[in-house]
């Protein structure tokens, strides 16, 4: 058993350097680090250390819940840090339009195609729509806004990063929701339960622990006297820190911990918007976080080498999975936006909605409250649907974006030359403004 041990520690030193490596080497190929950790998990799941096997022993149900819950929580800070832009009705308006609007529509739709092209039953299908509506903090880094103070923050990738953060708490009624109704027999007065509890008390608890939190860890850091104040510790770590309190403290009041920690992030920012730390605070936790979607993918992926978690696969889940993602989604997503925005953004946005960690989370999650028929035909429509994902998006996001790009620095050069062909030039000398 020591042998395994030792070669284990060697083969996820192995893993974590190609973790590091792989981006910068094939920075240029339309190949995303989520894809090479499913494939080196389905290499890894083919051999002797299949991670699956050392599973087997424990309850690997609680053990995925609680790695995908604290991999999503570290996710969900390190996307907060990194947003730039105040909050605002305005400001945010596509962000509320794809919660608003977007994510209660897709639930609805998937629920009625499970039931229909699946076969379950409400609570099921219920509960595999609001599995895979939140899009995932984790996974979509390819689409998301750049670190803190980097300028790189354009609609789709704000509207695309702030609806990971926001999305994967505001599913929690919907995951709810379904317990409650699996539960019903137990429970008459369950949607008085639900409704009271469960979406008015959780999200608001969620939202406030979390802007409090962040306001009174911000003035810590920041406006403490120089000698007291946190940012003097120069420490990354430091956003641990914050994400643990805020998803702590906020679970404990039985609020929604993954809406307060994206929300602390956001308020922690208010504090101090320009200082350097935030860069030191995103960067840690962007680390952790590829260090434990590594980890995870890996095992992921050697579960699906061995048909462990597709066991189930037929084409009843093939059909749901590609209703899900061309159609559900994107038809969601373009219905939301509104019709000002440029159609090729307003189709990316629509597009790259990628699954992920957080759909796993919430079904082992759902799944030990409460007990769901056809457990087996869930997990595997999630497995499917994820993977189909992260190979689908990783393939074709990195185009996609760099196109997009593009054609923003064009459309800019073409606004600038237009405005110096048709004005007069402007120069300055000292104080002086000498006009042609």
């Amino acid at each position: 058993m020591e042998r395994y041990y030792i070669i284990a520690l060697g083969l996820f030193g192995i893993v974590v350097l190609l973790t590091a490596w792989i981006p910068m080497a094939f920075r240029r190929l339309p190949l995303s680090l989520p894809i090479f950790c499913i494939a080196i998990g389905i290499l890894v799941g083919q051999s002797v250390f299949n991670p699956i096997d050392l599973l087997g022993s424990f309850d690997s149900r609680l053990i995925i819940e609680r790695m995908t819950e604290f991999t999503v929580i570290v996710a969900l800070m390190g996307a907060g840090l990194k947003i730039d832009r105040p909050v605002g009705l305005r400001s945010w308006s596509l962000t509320w339009r794809l919660l608003g609007i977007a994510m209660p529509a897709g639930i609805a739709v998937m629920a009625v195609g499970a039931s229909w092209i699946l076969e379950l039953g409400a609570a099921s299908a219920i509960l595999l729509a609001a599995c895979l509506a939140p899009t995932d903090p984790v996974l979509a880094s390819d689409v998301q806004v750049g670190p803190p103070q980097t300028g790189t923050e354009d609609e789709v990738r704000f509207a695309l990063t702030s609806e990971a953060g926001l999305n994967d708490g505001l599913s929690f009624p919907f995951v709810y929701l379904a317990i409650a109704i699996a539960l019903a027999h137990e429970e008459p007065d369950w949607f008085s339960h639900w409704l009271l509890l469960d979406v008015a008390w959780r999200l608001f608890a969620g939202i406030v622990m979390g802007w409090i939190i962040g306001k009174l860890l911000g003035f810590a850091t920041f406006r403490l006297p120089k000698g007291a104040a946190l940012v003097r510790t120069g420490d990354g770590f430091v956003a641990l820190g914050i994400t643990c309190l805020a998803y702590s403290f906020t679970e404990l009041v039985h609020g929604y911990g993954f809406v307060a920690v994206f929300v602390a992030a956001l308020s922690f920012r208010t504090v101090e918007r320009h200082n350097e730390f935030h860069k030191e605070l995103h960067d840690f936790s962007e680390q952790i976080e590829r260090l434990m979607m590594m980890v995870l993918l890996v095992c992921f992926g050697a579960a699906v080498s061995v048909g462990q978690l597709i066991d189930e696969l037929d084409w009843r889940l093939v059909l749901f999975a590609l209703f899900v993602l061309l159609i559900v989604r994107p038809a969601a997503g373009w219905l939301s936006m509104p019709p000002s925005l440029p159609q090729e953004e307003r189709a990316a946005i629509a597009v790259f909605g990628i699954r992920g960690l957080g759909s796993i989370y919430y079904l082992a999650f759902a799944t030990g409250m409460a007990n769901f028929e056809k457990v087996g035909r869930l997990w595997s429509a999630v497995a499917l649907i994820v993977l189909i994902s992260i190979v689908t998006h990783g393939l074709t996001v990195t185009p996609t974006m760099r196109w997009l790009d593009r054609r923003r620095r064009i459309a800019r050069s073409s606004k600038h030359n237009g405005y110096r062909a048709g004005q007069p030039e402007l120069r300055f000398k000292g104080d002086e403004r000498d006009l042609p």
